[in-house]
């Protein structure tokens, strides 16, 4: 039998999710089962759904196949709150600035970095970008672009702002961990947590910021590194 296609208009009143199957037999004998799942509708509404079925026969082989109606190709949904995590990671090395939040602190190294190398503010950059479902700021704020080579980081956090906005959230809360050796951040973290309230224009009650060393384990205990972790939500306006 030569390869052959036909197709067919379903008609079916949907009711509680089922699944029904579709057997047929051909000249071969051979049963083919397709599974056909229902959606949920109002008892009153009848749905009409399209599907097109094609036979082909090949070495003694029967096929069926089923294509139903196109997925949705929407965008992320508007949701009450949305949640988004952040990490970042630089070098130590001699001859860099360290700068934490915005803040400038006196060390003998600091992150090697295509832009200032602000570890909090990227992670930062990071979790908003998350939350929304948008790229990371790698892809945004590429290293290759010599536009942003030795750039503030605040360029980067106010831009997630403005997208977040945008998308018509609000900052719930954050809660960011620094982790690094030396130097010790006790008399530096209100500054920065302060600094970091002003740019991302939220009151301080909402945000947390906590240093951890790494009790002197890889790169990051023996000071040749920093990283943060952050955690954002974010609530609709």
């Amino acid at each position: 039998m030569n390869s052959m296609a036909m197709a067919t208009h379903l008609y079916t009143s949907y009711s509680p999710i089922t699944s029904k199957t579709i057997t047929t037999n051909y000249n071969s004998n051979k049963a083919l089962s397709v599974p056909l799942h229902k959606s949920i509708a109002s008892p009153s509404l009848s749905l009409r759904t399209t599907a097109r079925l094609s036979i082909s026969a090949a070495a003694g082989a029967t096929a069926l196949q089923v294509d139903g109606p196109p997925t949705s190709s929407k965008g992320p949904k508007s949701l009450p709150f949305r949640v988004g995590h952040g990490f970042d990671l630089h070098r130590l090395e001699p001859g860099y600035p360290l700068i934490i939040g915005g803040i400038n602190i006196p060390h003998e190294r600091g992150c090697e970095a295509h832009s200032d190398g602000d570890v909090l503010l990227h992670c930062v950059v990071d979790a908003i970008l998350g939350a929304l479902g948008l790229p990371d700021i790698g892809q945004i704020f590429p290293d290759s672009d010599p536009k942003w080579k030795g750039a503030p980081s605040s360029v980067f956090i106010k831009e997630a702002v403005r997208l977040m906005h945008e998308a018509g959230y609000d900052i719930g809360n954050l809660d960011a961990t620094l982790i690094l050796q030396r130097p010790k951040l006790s008399p530096h973290k209100e500054v920065i947590r302060d600094n970091l309230c002003q740019l991302l224009g939220a009151d301080p009650s909402v945000i947390n910021l906590k240093a951890k060393t790494h009790e002197k384990v890889d790169s990051l205990g023996e000071n040749r590194s920093i990283a943060a972790h952050t955690v954002v939500l974010l609530m609709k306006k």
